[in-house]
């Protein structure tokens, strides 16, 4: 079942529907999430930042598929605007006020990486399909390229002069939209901005392939699957269809590589999505209303309607009804979701362990594994000789006995990498020296 979600910017709640049948689905209340802020997260939960007062501090909060209520409520060390997940739900990444990425790994809430990424607030973040990029844009009107490799290898991080693999600054003013193409480091962007231009960059070659200038300011945008076109909407409640490689003649009446136009809704165009099971284009708009349009004919095929407000996210979202099921029973016997996003990133320490992975006998699923936190092994410990009985002292016999076997595998791990490590270094070592060639030599 192919399922459209929709969020406003007040306190209106998160709207679903099925997209084929136009039937509503749950509405999970009290959100009011910023333009980017709602994610879900492999597919399992809803993830938003919430919209606060400058001065205050933000909240990002987790939703179950089953449930109306919020199960989840994290709050980062400062507000969270944009928010992007990786294809399988292990990582969360969010842009801060201050120009700050964070980036939490889901299943413990660790805060991994932080970052300074932009001069001013982050305004939008995206994963390349193959989830080894991500890009972000801002309201600098910056668009950075980021390799998660680097991000996660701390000794090239301290060999670069920079950490971003790409600094695109053509935009003069904020950044509104960033989407992606396929391929990877070969793929393009295209983003928008206030400026009234959308430009289309390359990835592997680093630099600006088109600049399109729009009669409008352009919010969103989404790319068709063949990367032919991309859609555009803008402010005058317009939705543009502008060709990426086909060139347009300068007499076309909404501007150069503009080559249609189609509306029907009443304010600015805010968001938009392809759906490639339905062939479809889903906009959303200022005027609370969620549009279905035929990609080829742009004939509006179904509307939904929010409850109150905006829309100014929406997903399209591949559920599945053993995934719903399953999510159903489990809210049953209390939260099937993940903790809380930490606030701060703990210190490193090598004789600390940070993350257990233990087996569970029921797991269906690799993103069902249970994962452990060393200080939460700690807290289970002290519980258990609160209470003083006999199982109590056999249960923290055990927790002990585990921590420190996990202690000695990840001592393992460590003692196998270094020696990988030499060996690749001796590796390299010897073929240089291969290469060389002998001066005795005729």
């Amino acid at each position: 079942m192919d399922v459209v979600v929709a969020s406003s910017s007040i306190e209106a709640g998160i709207g679903c529907w099925d997209l084929h049948t136009g039937a509503e689905q749950l509405r999970y209340k009290l959100c009011a999430s910023p333009p980017h802020g709602l994610v879900c997260v492999g597919q399992r939960f809803l993830a938003s930042s919430q919209l606060r007062e400058p001065s205050a501090s933000g909240s990002v909060q987790y939703w179950s598929w089953s449930k109306p209520q919020v199960d989840v409520k994290s709050f980062p060390a400062e507000q969270i605007k944009p928010l992007a997940a990786n294809s399988e739900g292990t990582y969360i990444v969010g842009g801060g006020l201050s120009g700050n990425i964070y980036l939490w790994e889901v299943a413990s809430g660790r805060l991994l990486k932080k970052w300074h990424a932009h001069y001013r607030a982050v305004s939008c973040l995206v994963f390349s399909d193959d989830d080894s990029l991500l890009i972000s844009g801002s309201e600098d009107g910056g668009i950075r390229v980021w390799s998660l490799l680097l991000i996660f290898d701390d000794f090239r991080r301290q060999q670069r002069s920079q950490l971003y693999e790409h600094d695109f600054t053509g935009h003069a003013l904020c950044v509104t939209d960033v989407v992606t193409g396929y391929g990877g480091g070969n793929a393009i962007i295209v983003s928008a901005s206030l400026d009234r231009r959308c430009k289309v960059w390359s990835i592997s070659k680093g630099k600006l392939l088109r600049n399109i200038v729009f009669p409008t300011i352009v919010d969103a945008i989404a790319l068709d699957p063949g990367e032919h076109v991309f859609f555009a909407g803008g402010r005058d409640g317009k939705i543009y269809v502008a060709a990426l490689n086909a060139e347009s003649t300068s007499d076309s009446k909404y501007g150069l590589h503009i080559i249609n136009c189609f509306s029907n809704h009443s304010n600015t165009v805010t968001c938009l999505v392809y759906s490639i099971s339905g062939n479809c284009l889903i906009s959303g708009s200022e005027d609370g209303v969620v549009r279905v349009w035929d990609a080829k004919s742009h004939n509006i095929v179904r509307v939904f309607k929010h409850a109150k407000g905006p829309v100014n996210n929406i997903l399209v979202i591949r559920q599945q009804l053993s995934q719903m099921n399953s999510q159903s029973s489990s809210s049953r016997h209390g939260s099937s979701l993940p903790p809380p996003l930490e606030k701060y990133p703990i210190a490193e320490d090598p004789t600390d362990l940070k993350a257990v992975i233990g087996r569970q006998a029921t797991c269906s699923n690799s993103t069902e594994a249970l994962y452990l936190r060393s200080d939460v092994i700690n807290g289970q410990i002290k519980e258990l000789q609160q209470q003083g009985s006999a199982s109590a002292e056999m249960e923290i016999e055990r927790l002990k006995h585990d921590y420190e076997r996990s202690i000695q595998m990840v001592q393992q791990w460590k003692k196998m990498y270094d020696n990988l490590h030499q060996f690749c270094v001796n590796e390299l070592l010897d073929g240089d020296q291969v290469g060389i060639p002998n001066g005795n030599a005729a």
